[in-house]
């Protein structure tokens, strides 16, 4: 019987001590400057859900110099709700990218993309041009009023099956979104 090794919490725990050390000098600069650091939550981050984000956050105890980028894209396909991720880091969101994906699990691929190219209609997800995909637009735009947010809203536009042209002027004949 072979057992692969895990990723023990020990090694967990030492990547974020990494990061606190790493990251520490370069904030103490940020804070002589004035400037902010948003951290865009995904997958290849230290932080891609709401459980790393949070311990990412209290790894820095709470320092303010260290903020989040929000892109709902990245939380949908890993099922997560997007608006209620502002609600639990409302206060830590300093910028926005307003970015759709779809999740089209078929029975074949797998939500992490089985390796295929970005655009290609065998992945379990794909990004699309906003109001194309899953992303409910309306909860995040109520949850940012909710919670004070007055930055900007950046479309960040990765749609490789739809025309670069097209896709940002076509309004989407889906469910209002």
């Amino acid at each position: 019987m072979v057992f692969l090794p895990t990723t023990t919490e020990e090694m967990v725990e030492a990547g974020f001590q990494k990061i606190l050390g790493l990251w520490t000098p370069v904030f103490d600069e940020f804070d002589e400057q004035g400037v902010k650091f948003a951290l865009e939550v995904h997958p290849t981050e230290i932080a891609f859900d709401l459980y790393t984000t949070r311990r990412l956050l209290d790894t820095f105890n709470g320092r303010l110099t260290l903020g989040l980028n929000f892109d709902p894209s990245h939380l949908l396909w890993q099922g997560i709700e997007p608006h209620l991720f502002i609600r639990d880091f409302a206060d830590r969101v300093y910028h926005v990218h307003m970015k759709d994906a779809a999740v089209t699990l078929d029975g074949r691929a797998g939500i992490l993309g089985s390796f295929l190219p970005f655009g290609d209609v065998r992945r379990g997800w794909n990004f699309r041009s906003p109001g194309h995909g899953d992303v409910d637009f309306e909860a995040i735009i109520r949850e940012l009023n909710a919670a004070g947010y007055d930055g900007p809203l950046s479309v960040e536009w990765e749609d490789n099956a739809m025309d670069r042209e097209f896709g940002p002027r076509k309004p989407s004949s889906s469910s209002g979104r």
